[in-house]
């Protein structure tokens, strides 16, 4: 890849920086803070992802990230006072502003500095280093762990501006006025707990906080033995950023909702159309794929505008009236690859390619993209209930079961719940697992959002198990919810089913059952 800025010029694979057809001498890890500022140029680059991405994790002082910005504005004729290249974002991170031009064979495109998502769209968190109230001060290294590691996971949420770990610790141990602290750090919410380690046993608490009113948005508390304290120390962290993160995408999408601004720009656009999107209706998702394609052309570099309307057109054809055409089809891939352009390290845009995969019966390549999204985030749940998707249309049905488990335990308030639910029980269902089936759809089914093919996984389930009256309860509040639902009617919507028996066993079980 070759980045153009002024008259300056990257070139990746050499790993050379050139002045015109001047070579410049600059140090290896030079250029390469300048490659990883320029591949995130659509976005502000946190403190703590270059720590991560320079130093691989090892432990630096913040002066040594300040010489090495330094010396790359230096290199590429900019400075602090004037910032035409790198902007710094107080106390948060770095962002590349000057316009760019990219060469190579992935892509061959200009963009400009200005119609990015800006870091003041972006939600800002700060964790508080968690206090520890065990007697033993040797604990303090426990506590201070899991604050580091849910600093470093949530910022694998690309969609959330995550304050640097070394400004975070700057405040361990003081009295914190949380309304202050927004205004200090310039964060809209504060995830702030406790550790306390009795024998082997440990008790954490967190909550998040919203800096402008103060009010808590939601807390928890989790109790453990201890076994291996870095195990723990994983389990914890992981559950609580899983859980975390669609709280704060809720209060997101809340204010947006609540405030309404007139002049909707690609971040509100963006909000309501994830908010229509949530209530799982085909109005709302007709108005979700509407308010994401207005953001796009609104905002061109917003990568979570194209691939979030993807995954709003692939459920519109899967449970609404959405025609799943092969154009839409590709033009849904497309999008996606857009937002992978745009950011390549998104773990969400990996997990909604594979969604649109899956449509595609591309069953193979959706399950290297739901490990890729792992991979970059271990905390998204989303990512795991698609892998136990492609799992399941590929027959492996036990291996599907255990991501459909991880899913449901890393994230009990996502606003998905329900789906995680249903898929799981889809998968029991080709495995004929039938009473497992009635267990599945009932925990969905008691989620106020859960659509109507959850009753029809109930309904082929107690077919195949011959209850009869339970059976013509539940079809009448199918043909209630849906009264289009028809064996065509299914077998027009699974059009995503490659494997023939397992398209023929719902069928038949809707047959049995007089649909």
């Amino acid at each position: 890849m070759i980045y153009r800025f002024g008259s300056y010029r990257i070139d990746t694979e050499r790993f050379e920086l050139k002045e015109g057809d001047q070579l410049l001498q600059a140090e290896p890890q030079v250029i390469e803070l300048l490659v990883f500022l320029l591949e995130n140029r659509d976005r502000m680059v946190t403190k703590e992802e270059i720590y991560d991405q320079i130093w691989k994790g090892r432990v630096v002082s913040e002066s040594a990230l300040s010489s090495r910005i330094k010396m790359a504005r230096q290199l590429i004729g900019d400075n602090g006072k004037q910032q035409a290249c790198i902007r710094t974002v107080h106390r948060k991170g770095f962002r590349f502003v000057a316009d760019v031009v990219v060469e190579g064979d992935a892509t061959e495109e200009a963009t400009s500095q200005a119609t990015a998502i800006t870091p003041a769209n972006k939600p800002a968190i700060a964790v508080l280093p968690f206090n520890n109230l065990s007697n033993d001060q040797e604990q303090e290294y426990f506590s201070d762990g899991i604050t580091a590691d849910i600093i470093a996971h949530l910022a694998r949420h690309r969609w959330l501006d995550v304050t640097a770990r070394n400004t975070s610790f700057g405040y361990k141990g003081k009295l914190i006025n949380v309304r202050q602290l927004g205004k200090e750090l310039e964060v809209d919410y504060i995830v702030e707990g406790s550790v306390q380690r009795v024998g082997d046993r440990v008790r954490i608490t967190v909550s998040l906080v919203d800096t402008q009113t103060g009010s808590q948005k939601w807390s928890e508390r989790y109790s453990r033995e201890i076994v291996d304290i870095f195990d723990l120390q994983d389990e914890i962290t992981e559950t609580i950023v899983a859980r975390l993160e669609p709280e704060i995408g809720f209060a997101e999408r809340n204010k947006v909702v609540m405030q309404r601004p007139g002049n909707l720009q690609a971040w509100d656009c963006y909000h309501l159309g994830i908010h229509h999107f949530f209530k799982f209706t085909s109005e709302d998702n007709e108005l979700a794929q509407q308010m994401l394609l207005k953001s796009q052309k609104l905002d061109p570099h917003f990568g979570e505008a194209f691939s979030w309307w993807a995954y709003a057109a692939i459920l519109g054809m899967v449970y609404w009236n959405t025609e799943p055409t092969e154009a839409l089809l590709d033009a849904a891939l497309e999008a996606c690859n857009k937002a992978l352009q745009l950011d390549s390290q998104n773990a969400s845009f990996y997990a909604l390619k594979a969604r649109v995969l899956l449509a595609r019966k591309e069953y193979d390549q959706a399950i290297i993209e739901n490990e890729m999204a792992i991979s970059l985030n271990p905390t998204l749940a989303a990512a795991y209930c698609g892998l136990g998707d492609s799992l399941a249309y590929e027959g492996r049905y036990e291996d599907s079961l255990r991501y459909f488990d991880k899913a449901i335990a890393l994230s009990p308030n996502d606003p998905q719940l329900w789906a995680f639910y249903t898929y799981g029980a889809l998968a029991l269902l080709f495995d004929q697992e039938f009473e497992k089936v009635l267990e599945w759809t009932s925990k969905a089914s008691s989620i106020p959002n859960c659509q109507y093919w959850t009753l029809a996984h109930r309904l082929v389930a107690l077919a195949y198990l011959d209850r009869q009256s339970e059976m013509e309860d539940v079809k009448k509040k199918l043909l209630k919810e849906n009264p289009k639902f028809s064996k065509t009617f299914a077998e027009e919507k699974l059009f995503y089913l490659k494997k023939k028996e397992q398209l023929e066993l719902y069928l038949k079980g809707m047959e049995m059952a007089g649909v």
